[in-house]
């Protein structure tokens, strides 16, 4: 604790920004693990279950899987096609893709924090670094380099490191965090498209041969 204190005085003011821009990444980082967990986790499952169900032709039960999964952004899209009665494939297709139009900001909430997190962190560790050696510099008296000059140069030379490679570390740490989280988004999102693209054939074909069931019935 106390050498994390020091670090912190030794960083000098721009520690206070890069502090606070840690913690917050800590926090957005937990949420967004806790969210992206529950997606991986659960939503495959949920899909190939209620694919099955919509090729056997139970829509009804189909539904009801999804309104129990309804936390999940694919149970979302697929429910605002599904529950429809009786439109035509371009209604269908449109209902989820409109639903997916409106899932993406939740999906993709925060992206812009880190992102802003990622180019400011450098930037204060770079300010840091300026203010440093300014003080470093401030303190040096040619001709006289000693006693309280070195301790001087020393300490703002300590500013100037320390600043710069907090900034560094911050940015690097949540460069990776949003990259993951990236990652997450474009599988997702692809998977949600695959059987998106799934259910708009089924519906096709029920719907050229005539059989499409009510919903409502």
């Amino acid at each position: 604790m106390n050498d994390a204190i020091a670090i912190l005085k030794a960083g000098g003011i721009v520690m206070i920004p890069l502090l606070l821009f840690s913690v917050t990444a800590i926090g957005l980082i937990i949420e967004r693990s806790r969210y992206w967990s529950r997606i991986i986790k659960r939503q495959p499952k949920m899909m190939q279950r209620v694919l099955m169900l919509y090729q056997e032709n139970n829509v009804g039960e189909a539904i009801a899987v999804l309104k129990k999964n309804i936390d999940l952004p694919a149970a979302r899209i697929l429910l605002s096609a599904l529950s429809l009665d009786r439109p035509t494939p371009e209604q269908f297709s449109l209902a989820m893709r409109a639903e997916a139009q409106a899932e993406t900001p939740g999906m993709k909430r925060f992206t812009n924090i880190f992102d802003m997190i990622v180019g400011l962190s450098p930037l204060f560790g770079l300010l840091g670094t300026v203010t440093g050696l300014i003080v470093s510099f401030s303190s040096l008296n040619i001709g006289n380099v000693g006693g309280s000059q070195t301790a001087g140069v020393t300490g703002g030379i300590s500013e100037a490191l320390v600043s710069t490679a907090s900034g560094l570390v911050v940015a690097i740490f949540n460069l990776f965090a949003v990259s993951i989280f990236r990652g997450f988004f474009t599988r997702q999102t692809a998977l949600i498209e695959e059987y998106a693209n799934r259910f708009e054939l089924i519906y096709d074909r029920r719907y050229e041969n005539n059989y499409v069931p009510n919903v409502h019935s």
